[in-house]
């Protein structure tokens, strides 16, 4: 029965489930990305078309968007991340029952709609529950969860050893166990309706208004994600770089953003979101632009992309947590939504401009890309003002 379920209603034991399947959801798109590439790459399938083929997973990631709120304050948090996480679930047990591109777009969009879900919930109860001196450190925490489970991710291509299979079979496992654990542990909690405000349209303009800057850092770190994901592979098998080379060094990209997230979200609460922003922005961006210098070089790719993921790994958790500085408590459902909804923009435009780039530029060209997003988006931070609205907190 419901009511001999152990609940919690303490907030810490809350953050820590929410902690765990985070990490398992960056853990499947981790994997999915480079996995998928490499099965298509293999199958002789044009860079470009490689790419696209990627960017279904986030046109459900996007499509999910114009509905995520309307959906947490019908359902609430928990309802909403246990139907995420059953999609997923569902979608990496079909994928290697039917190897075709078409049956894979498919898929590829139920499980950017269940990421969605589970991104959009998890992300607002996770800030919800932090109180604002330890909101960067949460939300960093958060980033770290996500990033450890985004770096293991790639090493699943191993198990193509064992079976093609595998690797789903593995991630689907994993994804039924920490459900079990959110049905039986989290309580249902509802999300605050927006009652006396604004209607959504009159919301999200305001919330641009005040937090343009602070919501940029989500579509950067969404076309990051999913070009290196999807672009790297073909890049370094272009190079003449093995399926294991591939698999060890993409988790060093997020290992670099586990060593600096907690360190850069804590600098942010003491010191200054924005300016740690920008730093972090030109940094990353020079680091990108040495890359396609190294060539097949693993050691020298290894340090960079750990410096580069260091510096900008953080770039959605710090973006988010500067949002909740700048916006009111109530505005956060929006602003949350529209942080999601710019990464989604993001993830759709990396796979297909890295494809591109790759096959009508260079294979270099995904990493000058890269360089150009970061260092643009740091100048335009000496336009924003970043007036912390803590006056009209409710």
């Amino acid at each position: 029965m419901i009511t001999a379920r152990r609940t919690t209603t303490s907030p810490t034991w809350q953050f820590v489930i929410l902690i765990a399947v985070v990490m398992i959801t960056g853990l499947s798109q981790g994997l999915l990305l480079p996995l998928l590439t490499i099965f298509l790459e293999r199958m002789g399938v044009p860079s470009d078309i490689n790419g696209l083929n990627a960017t279904a997973l986030y046109v459900g990631v996007f499509g999910m968007m114009f509905f995520v709120e309307r959906i947490l304050i019908k359902v609430g948090f928990k309802r909403m991340l246990l139907g995420g996480m059953i999609a997923v679930t569902i979608a990496m047990l079909l994928f290697p029952l039917i190897p075709s591109i078409g049956f894979w777009i498919v898929l590829r969009l139920i499980v950017g709609m269940g990421d969605s879900a589970l991104h959009y919930a998890t992300q607002l109860w996770a800030v919800s529950i932090s109180p604002a001196d330890r909101r960067g450190r949460n939300i960093s925490l958060y980033g770290m969860a996500y990033g450890v489970g985004f770096s293991l991710g790639p090493l699943g291509i191993n198990l193509l050893k064992i079976n093609d299979a595998a690797p789903f079979i593995v991630t689907a496992v994993l994804f039924l166990i920490i459900m079990v654990i959110a049905w039986w542990i989290l309580p249902d909690r509802k999300a605050d309706a927006s009652t006396g405000m604004e209607q959504p349209p009159q919301r999200y303009r305001r919330s641009y208004q005040w937090a343009w800057f602070a919501l940029m850092p989500a579509m950067l770190f969404g076309y990051m994600e999913a070009s290196m994901n999807s672009g790297f592979p073909v890049y370094a098998m272009r190079l003449g770089m093995g399926e294991a080379s591939i698999s060890y060094l993409l988790p060093f990209f997020g290992l670099g953003g586990l060593i600096l997230q907690l360190p850069l979200g804590m600098l942010s609460d003491r010191w200054n979101r924005k300016a740690v922003l920008m730093i972090c922005g030109i940094i990353g961006g020079l680091v990108f632009v040495f890359v396609p210098m190294v060539g097949d070089n693993t050691w020298m790719l290894l340090i960079l992309f750990m410096l580069a993921g260091g510096f900008v790994g953080s770039f959605f958790s710090l973006g988010l947590a500067y949002a909740a500085d700048i916006l009111p408590k109530a505005y956060l459902p929006s602003a949350n939504m529209l942080a999601s909804l710019h990464f989604s923009i993001g993830s759709l435009l990396g796979p297909y401009l890295a494809g591109m780039g790759i096959k009508y530029i260079s294979i270099g060209s995904i990493f000058y890309i890269l360089a150009c997003f970061f260092i643009v988006f740091s100048v335009m931070g000496f336009r924003f003002r970043g007036t912390i609205r803590s006056a009209t907190d409710s």
